[in-house]
């Protein structure tokens, strides 16, 4: 069993070694420098891309060396520029920093629009995407029917401005100020690395403004996972209905969240004939 200092060390490693490659296949004139005498090994030196980089000669061999130093994510991202980083290579970079990536291009998430709604519309439970400021990217009927008809009404409907600005969202949902407190909490913990972003930190001081429910628990810097569990809501037609929610992050996009309501009964197992 690893422990957690051990795996963070091994993280911290496995950066360094990948940007220390990365570097080698760098050549003087991607990087925009004259090519000058003959290097006695390829790639940039250490001190071209600190330079590059914005950052000093120490700070870059200690990323190097997988030491334990605090980078921003604005610093990891002109790294990758100037090791020329492709997509991939990019999100793992990334990843291997445990931070969002301040450049992701919103193109990317904005052509796979379609796919998302054809994958939500492909599902029987009321189902949606959230992005890292928990806009609803895409929602099927059945979550159009549960939520009646909120997320349809709106040009770029977000969950977090419905639960605490929509007063319809009091009375659906059962148990309003326990899942409000709740939803902050799993909010700041879910959007930790994007509170800087312009669109995150314009909806937090939004909510600030005119949710003092929000404000207070805010406030309180309360973290929790995001995670299932019953959901019940107060349907004006429907009644009292109880759903288990289930979150996944999707593969090619982490940043984005596939949230199914489920019903008992889509949640027996079901078993394969011997």
């Amino acid at each position: 069993m690893i422990e957690p200092h051990e795996g963070s060390a091994m993280r911290r490693q496995a950066l360094g070694e990948f940007v220390r490659n990365a570097r080698a296949r760098i050549t003087p004139q991607m990087a925009g420098l004259p090519e000058g005498p003959r290097r006695r090994t390829p790639g940039l030196r250490r001190e071209e891309v600190a330079q590059l980089s914005g950052i000093s000669v120490t700070w870059y061999t200690w990323i190097e060396q997988g030491r334990d130093v605090s980078v921003s994510p604005a610093v990891w991202a002109r790294i990758a520029s100037v090791l020329h980083l492709g997509k991939a290579e990019r999100a793992y970079l990334f990843e291997l920093a445990e931070c969002a990536d301040p450049q992701h291009p919103r193109e990317a998430i904005d052509g796979a629009t379609e796919q998302l709604r054809a994958c939500v519309d492909a599902i029987s439970a009321p189902a949606y995407v959230l992005d890292h400021a928990w806009n609803v990217l895409a929602f099927n009927d059945a979550m159009r029917e549960l939520f009646d008809d909120w997320p349809a009404r709106e040009a770029r409907p977000n969950l977090l401005r419905y639960i605490f600005l929509d007063p319809a969202a009091r009375r659906l949902v059962v148990d309003w100020e326990q899942r409000a407190r709740r939803v902050v909490a799993e909010f700041r913990a879910d959007a930790a690395a994007n509170l800087d972003a312009p669109e995150v930190a314009a909806l937090i001081d939004t909510l600030n403004r005119e949710s003092a429910m929000f404000a207070h628990w805010w406030t309180r810097h309360a973290v929790i996972e995001r995670e299932g569990g019953l959901r019940d809501f107060d349907h004006p037609r429907s009644g009292r209905l109880a759903f288990q929610q289930v979150t996944f992050r999707l593969a090619t996009h982490p940043e984005l969240k596939l949230v199914m309501l489920l019903q008992p009964d889509e949640m027996r197992e079901t078993r394969l004939p011997a």
